[in-house]
C-alpha cells in the first residue's frame, strides 16, 4: 500500500461527508510523506514516570522524531517495537540510531543533532555515519530536496525543517511583523519575568482579531500535525482556537523552568540550549550517552499501522504501549479494532499511554465496556502528570493500566 494511503486511511478518523473536508484531510495526509516532526512534543519525563519500565520489557510505540524510543531506553533495558507511517521518520531514527553506533564521543553526537547546524556535521556524516547506515535510509538523506542532499539540514539547523520546524518559523516571521520576538521570552530570569514578558508579547498577538480569525481554520494548524478532526477536539468547548492556542502557550511560557524546559527553547528559539547543555532531551544528555550506545539495537522499526503490527504479535506479548496522540485520529471502527488487539496482547500488569487534543479519556465513551473490562484508567494520576508535562500543547496525558491476571 502506498504511503499516503496508509496515512489517508489513519487520518480519515470522522468519515466526513464534506468533501471539502476530505480534501483537507487528505492534504495533512500528504505531509506524511515528508518530515513532520524534528522533534517529539511528549515529555519523557512523563512517559517515564507513568510507564515504570522495567529491563526486558517490550514496548510497542509510535516512532514519530524518534526522541520517545531513545528516551526511554536511558530509563531501562528493555525491547521498543517502534512503528511510523512516514518513511522520513523512519530514515531520521535510523539516522538516530546509525549516528549513536558511530559516534564514540558524545560532542560529536551532540554537534550532530543537540547543535544540528554545523558544517562539520556533513563530513562526520559521509565519513562516520554512512556505514552504519542503510540503504534506503541514505537514500533518503542523500537526495536533493530540492537544492541540495537532505543531509546538510544537519549544518543549517535541523529544527528549523520539516513541517513543524518551518510551522514554527513562519509563526515567528509573522510574530515579527506585528513587533513580537517569541525568542524574547527566553532571556527572563525569573517565573514572574516569564509571565510578564509573554503577557506583553505573544499573549497580547493572541488578542487581536486579525490572528483570531486567521487560527480559526483548520489549515492554520496543519504545520503542527494537527488534522481537521483534531482541531475540533483541541478547541473543544472554548469561543475560539487562538484562546485555546492563548492558554497552551502561556503554559509552555511561565509554568515551567526555562533553564530545563527544552520544549520551550525548541518552540520559542527554535533550538535547545547548546551552552549549558541543561535544555536538552534526555538522549542528548552526556550521562546517557555509553548506555544508549549499549541499547540501541534493541530498537526495531516497522512501516506499519499498530493494529496490524499487533495482529501479528502473540497472545500477551508486550507490557507497554506509547500511542502519542494517533488515537484522536481515528474513527470509532479503528478505535475499536485497535483495542482488541491491545487487549489481546498485552501482558499482565501492561500500562498504555497516550496524548489527547481535548481533555477528556476518549476511550471511555468510545470502546466496547468488553474490551476494556480488564483496565483501570489511573485517572487522578493522569491528571497529575499531565500537569507535569511540559511540552504543554495536549489537553490530556492519559495512562491505562491492565487488572487481569
Amino acid at each position: 500500500m502506498a504511503t499516503n494511503s496508509i496515512a489517508v486511511d489513519a487520518v480519515l478518523s470522522d468519515s466526513p461527508s464534506e468533501q471539502g473536508l476530505r480534501l483537507s484531510d487528505r492534504l495533512f495526509a500528504s505531509l506524511f510523506n515528508h518530515l513532520v516532526y524534528p522533534q517529539i512534543w511528549e515529555d519523557p519525563e512523563v512517559d517515564i514516570e507513568a510507564l515504570g519500565l522495567q529491563d526486558g520489557e517490550h514496548v510497542l510505540a509510535i516512532a514519530s522524531g524518534g526522541c520517545n524510543l531513545l528516551n526511554m531506553l536511558t530509563a531501562a533495558d528493555v525491547r521498543i517495537s517502534a512503528l511510523d507511517l512516514s518513511p522520513a521518520h523512519i530514515a531520521l531514527n535510523r539516522l538516530k540510531h546509525a549516528s549513536l553506533k558511530a559516534f564514540e564521543s558524545h560532542d560529536e553526537f551532540f554537534n550532530f543533532f543537540g547543535h544540528a547546524d554545523k558544517q562539520s556535521n556533513l563530513k562526520v556524516y559521509l565519513e562516520k555515519v554512512t556505514p552504519h547506515l542503510d540503504a534506503a535510509s541514505r537514500a533518503y538523506w542523500e537526495k536533493r530536496a530540492p537544492f541540495r542532499p537532505r543531509i546538510h539540514a544537519f549544518t543549517r539547523n535541523f529544527y528549523a525543517h520539516g513541517v513543524l520546524g518551518r510551522f514554527i518559523g513562519v509563526s515567528h516571521f509573522f510574530a515579527r511583523l506585528f513587533g513580537v520576538n517569541p525568542q524574547d521570552i527566553l532571556s527572563a530570569k525569573s517565573r514572574q519575568e516569564q509571565v510578564e514578558i509573554f503577557d506583553a508579547t505573544m499573549g497580547r498577538l493572541l488578542k487581536r482579531p486579525m490572528v483570531r480569525w486567521a487560527l480559526q481554520t483548520p489549515l492554520a494548524l496543519y504545520g503542527l500535525g494537527i488534522p481537521a478532526a483534531q482541531f475540533k477536539k483541541l478547541q473543544g468547548d472554548a469561543p475560539s482556537m487562538a484562546h485555546v492556542l492563548h492558554d497552551r502557550l502561556r503554559r509552555l511560557a511561565c509554568d515551567f523552568d526555562l533553564a530545563t524546559n527544552y520544549f520551550a527553547w525548541q518552540g520559542f528559539g527554535r533550538r535547545y540550549d547548546t551552552e549549558t547543555r541543561q535544555a536538552v532531551p534526555r538522549y542528548l544528555q552526556h550521562q546517557h550517552h555509553a548506555t544508549l550506545r549499549d541499547r540501541v539495537d534493541n530498537v526495531t522499526i516497522h512501516r506499519k499501522i499498530a493494529t496490524t503490527f499487533l495482529a501479528e504479535q502473540a497472545n500477551a506479548s508486550v507490557d507497554a504501549f506509547v500511542l502519542l496522540d494517533a488515537q484522536d485520529w481515528m474513527n470509532d471502527q479503528q478505535l475499536n479494532a485497535l483495542w482488541s488487539e491491545v487487549d489481546r496482547t498485552a501482558g499482565a500488569g501492561a500500562r498504555v499511554i497516550f496524548r489527547t487534543a481535548g481533555q477528556e479519556n476518549i476511550l471511555l465513551s468510545r470502546v466496547s465496556p468488553t474490551v476494556l473490562q480488564h483496565w483501570h484508567y489511573e485517572e487522578e494520576l493522569s491528571k497529575r502528570l499531565h500537569q507535569q508535562d511540559r511540552s504543554a500543547i495536549y489537553g490530556g496525558f492519559h495512562l491505562m493500566r491492565h487488572t487481569s491476571t
